[in-house]
């Protein structure tokens, strides 16, 4: 039930009463002395009220006010009718806590909520567990001071979040962290840190299988293939059809051993991460050198091959990783473009980065087939990647490099007028 009352209301009263006591008084002829005592006794009750109301806010245990009539009572009901809202409110507020605090220990992943200056404001038990951070133990603590990790320092002073930072957890070195940071709210970032301890041994495990498998295989190709080239070699007369049948298999171990080089390319790029190796590279001059080098792919092609080298652009980075991502976009241009095309290609400053380009007018590449062209083993025509000698690992390699030197690839086809593959190089690499 909602009290109103006006001051006009309010005044009428204090007036009338005010008007009722001079009245009584002017007929016993104590005007002034009825007028004074009634006023008195209004003032006395009211700051009875008032002292009762101050004592019940700041002593009271109870929450339900003093009782009271009239506009005091109104003023209790009030008061006791917000605090009733106040704490169904709070209530309601709590609730929500205990449902976010629930999800978040629930998660698998150590959450923190940190502010725009990286103190520690909630953290689940995960924290604790992958990081060391206690809560509220922590509380007002920078989470730079409880994770000294250079990466880390590093990850903060770049902020940029978009990556992940990858660290090894402060209290147990077995475990491998994926740390990311994100926005939370208007004025605090929440931190994830996730073990990938069993994917990272999973990902060596693979690793280690391909690049022994692929040593092994070397052995007994190059023994295949010395057989082969023995027999094709000699001076006794081979029956057509042997004939035949030896230059199948030596164009099939041919095949086979580009395919183990490129899986021993791939792996030497995914085990070697240390970025120390890396040195100046010209760029000018590799891409230069590559196509020379490639020009004996083009005999039979018969490609016109322009260039656009801009001179003198280096880079920061690892020469051998960057010569195979650069042939394996030219050799493919190459390979998969009929004969008697264009293919350009460009090296140039583009604003602050570097763009390196490899323009054909191939086939093109369907729109649906694009985003998985960087996958193991993927071939949009299995046909004719194998009458080329494709092996589906090329754009994997080159994917790996540029992940290793802050490296774009960017893929620009129109089905059946062309393809562009660009390579953007940040400046964060980049020797202007």
């Amino acid at each position: 039930m909602f009290f109103r009352i006006s001051a006009r209301t309010l005044f009428t009263r204090i007036f009338g009463v005010i008007i009722v006591s001079g009245f009584v008084g002017y007929l016993f002829g104590q005007t002034f002395l009825a007028v004074s005592i009634v006023s008195l006794c209004l003032l006395a009750w009211h700051y009875n009220h008032l002292f009762k109301l101050i004592q019940w806010l700041w002593q009271g245990k109870s929450i339900a006010p003093p009782q009271a009539n009239g506009i005091w009572g109104r003023i209790y009901d009030g008061l006791y009718r917000r605090i009733r809202k106040q704490r169904l409110k709070q209530k309601q507020l709590n609730e929500r806590i205990r449902k976010f605090r629930d999800g978040a220990e629930a998660l698998p992943d150590a959450a923190l909520v940190l502010s725009n200056e990286l103190i520690i404001l909630w953290g689940n038990k995960k924290a604790s567990k992958f990081l060391g951070v206690r809560w509220p133990e922590d509380i007002g603590l920078r989470i730079d001071n409880l994770i000294r990790f250079p990466e880390f320092s590093k990850y903060l002073d770049d902020g940029d979040y978009n990556s992940p930072c990858l660290i090894i957890s402060p209290i147990n070195n077995e475990l491998q962290l994926e740390l990311r940071m994100m926005a939370y709210g208007s004025d605090q970032i929440l931190l994830l840190a996730r073990d990938i301890s069993k994917i990272q041994r999973l990902e060596e495990m693979r690793r280690d299988f391909v690049a022994n498998v692929s040593h092994e295989l070397k052995t007994p190709l190059t023994v295949v293939r010395g057989y082969v080239e023995m027999v094709q070699a000699s001076e006794t007369a081979l029956d057509p059809h042997w004939k035949k049948a030896f230059t199948t298999i030596e164009s099939q171990v041919s095949r086979m051993d580009r395919l183990v080089e490129q899986l021993l390319v791939l792996s030497r790029i995914e085990h070697n991460v240390d970025a120390d190796n890396h040195q100046e590279v010209n760029l000018s001059r590799l891409v230069l050198t590559i196509i020379e080098e490639v020009q004996w792919l083009n005999q039979d092609k018969n490609h016109i091959i322009n260039n656009d080298i801009a001179p003198n652009i280096s880079i920061n980075g690892n020469e051998h990783e960057l010569k195979s991502a650069c042939l394996n976009l030219i050799s493919n241009a190459i390979a998969y473009t009929p004969p008697n095309g264009i293919i350009d290609i460009r090296l140039r400053n583009d604003g602050n980065k570097i763009r390196f380009s490899v323009k054909d007018n191939g086939p093109g590449i369907k729109p649906e087939h694009v985003n998985r062209l960087t996958e193991r083993f993927f071939r949009v025509d299995k046909s004719r990647s194998r009458n080329t000698g494709g092996s589906g690992l090329g754009l994997a390699i080159v994917k790996h490099v540029l992940n290793h030197h802050h490296g774009e690839l960017s893929i620009e086809s129109e089905w059946h007028l062309g393809s562009e593959f660009i390579i953007y190089f940040s400046p964060e690499i980049a020797n202007k």
